[in-house]
């Protein structure tokens, strides 16, 4: 039977350095995690990698060091700093967490995964990890690395997403009462960097001895996984003008979907058949003659972009101008800086006379 004291010698001696994480000996000396860092830390992980959360965490917290602080800023700027991390629901219910916080904990996380829970943006997972880590209380914390673990350490051949409830239910039986938070800590470093998806080094495991997948060659092969469905790709139109005067043209997207919330420019619905242009003003639109590709959780984007240059009196149906010396690129969800990224050198060849003319003008 695994022992939750062999992974946490192992842990002492190899934890991962992260700059929300209290390091074993740091924690013996008597420092405590700071509840707003772990949550913050597990609500950008989510779907997203350690190395590139590194980097919008540090800039996150030097902006806004305390869950107060993240309460009272603007949803636009915390929008904008979010870009790239991808999935901006996370993005608002980030703020709606931290005003929850501070409006009914007093600025303090309540220390449950119950409670925990009951926090916008917080699910299962989350509030076990928060609950674990932050307050080292024994809650099961189960990401795609420990279920790989338990998947492998007991031979658990019941293909994901099937297997998750038996893997809940083996996770939370090795749970121990002592270090709560370092073990949930050391189960998932043990399944990022030993008990890998490919090649596991199972040599030097810390759980080598009672894992069944090793004794039965099965390691390497484990968790099984039911196939996927392809994912459908959406298509649609944006629409980049550019006013004489060097204003563009962009509109605020609804704060429910994908992007909510967040600055892009107008055009049409994503849809898996071809949709209206919905131009936002008639003008002589240029078409380019390259999409704008960007993949999301659930489906492919491609974007036909169409450029034009607008009238100083320009009136559009939809969005507002932003002026020139206040447009900043970086400020965009990502599938828009890529429309962008396209539009600026169609400009170009637009002036070379390269690009194609819709004659929908």
């Amino acid at each position: 039977m695994p022992q939750s004291k062999d992974i946490l010698a192992w842990y002492d001696r190899h934890a991962r350095d992260m700059p929300w994480r209290v390091s074993p000996a740091d924690r013996r000396a008597g420092k405590r995690p700071d509840p707003y860092a772990v949550w913050l830390s597990e609500v950008m992980l989510q779907q997203t990698t350690v190395a590139a959360v590194r980097g919008y965490f540090h800039r996150f917290t030097l902006r806004w060091p305390t869950v107060s602080d993240l309460a009272a800023a603007e949803d636009t700027q915390v929008m904008a700093e979010w870009a790239g991390l991808g999935y901006y629901a996370r993005a608002r219910n980030l703020l709606k967490c931290a005003r929850t916080v501070v409006a009914d904990y007093g600025g303090r996380f309540p220390d449950s995964a119950d409670k925990l829970a009951d926090l916008p943006g917080i699910g299962p997972y989350t509030a076990a990890a928060i609950a674990a880590i932050a307050f080292d209380r024994p809650a099961t914390v189960v990401d795609g690395n420990v279920e790989r673990v338990m998947a492998r350490l007991f031979d658990v051949v019941t293909p994901l997403p099937t297997a998750k409830r038996e893997l809940t239910q083996l996770a939370e039986a090795l749970t121990p009462q002592d270090r709560p938070g370092d073990y949930a800590q050391a189960v998932m470093d043990l399944g990022a960097t030993i008990c890998t998806p490919r090649n596991p080094a199972c040599g030097i495991c810390p759980w080598r001895a009672p894992c069944q997948a090793r004794a039965a060659g099965t390691a390497p092969d484990l968790p099984r996984k039911l196939p996927k469905k392809a994912k459908p790709v959406r298509v649609g139109y944006a629409y980049v003008g550019r006013r004489a005067d060097g204003a563009w043209l962009l509109e605020r997207r609804p704060d429910s979907g994908l992007l909510g919330g967040m600055l892009g420019w107008p055009g049409s619905e994503w849809s898996e058949v071809q949709p209206d242009r919905n131009q936002p003003l008639p003008a002589d639109w240029q078409m380019l003659g390259e999409e704008a590709r960007h993949t999301f959780t659930h489906f492919h984007l491609r974007l036909k972009v169409l450029i034009a240059e607008l009238p100083i009196d320009a009136k559009p149906d939809r969005g507002h101008f932003v002026p020139r010396h206040e447009f900043r690129p970086a400020d965009l969800p990502t599938a828009m800086r890529k429309v962008f990224d396209l539009a600026r050198s169609g400009f170009a060849a637009e002036d070379a006379g390269t690009v194609e003319d819709t004659g929908h003008g």
